[in-house]
């Protein structure tokens, strides 16, 4: 099964983000994907602003929270993709799977999202084809 990690510095916008938008691109597809978020350094919650603009999309992530991305989290992935952290902070040794860095043009959160959007249905059509 091909399993991906998101991961950015306080779990607390870009990666839910990108997990949320992933876990519907994946029921849409109907795969078989099984999909992980942390953070290096985990906020308190997620913010007011990205629950706000994912429910603006249809996706309710209210009772989300932030965690820590370890490197049991990134062992079997195929993907980690890292927005704002570095994966050498939670990284196996021994992992071989494919590193992206999302370095996100827009600033503003529902900029923000879309971007992320757009990529996240962009990985899973390389992953189709």
């Amino acid at each position: 099964m091909t399993k991906i990690a998101f991961a950015c510095v306080g779990n607390a916008g870009r990666s839910q983000m990108a997990t949320a938008f992933a876990e519907r691109e994946r029921d849409r597809r109907g795969f078989q994907i099984d999909i992980v978020t942390g953070g290096t350094d985990p906020a308190e919650s997620v913010h007011d602003e990205v629950i706000e603009a994912l429910q603006e999309k249809g996706i309710t992530i209210s009772d989300h929270s932030p965690r820590r991305i370890t490197a049991e989290d990134g062992m079997d992935a195929n993907y980690i993709v890292t927005m704002g952290c570095s994966v050498d902070q939670f990284r196996p040794n021994e992992w071989n799977g494919e590193h992206r860095v999302w370095s996100l043009n827009a600033s503003e959160t529902r900029e923000q999202r879309d971007e992320i959007e757009q990529r996240v249905a962009h990985l899973f059509d390389e992953i189709e084809n």
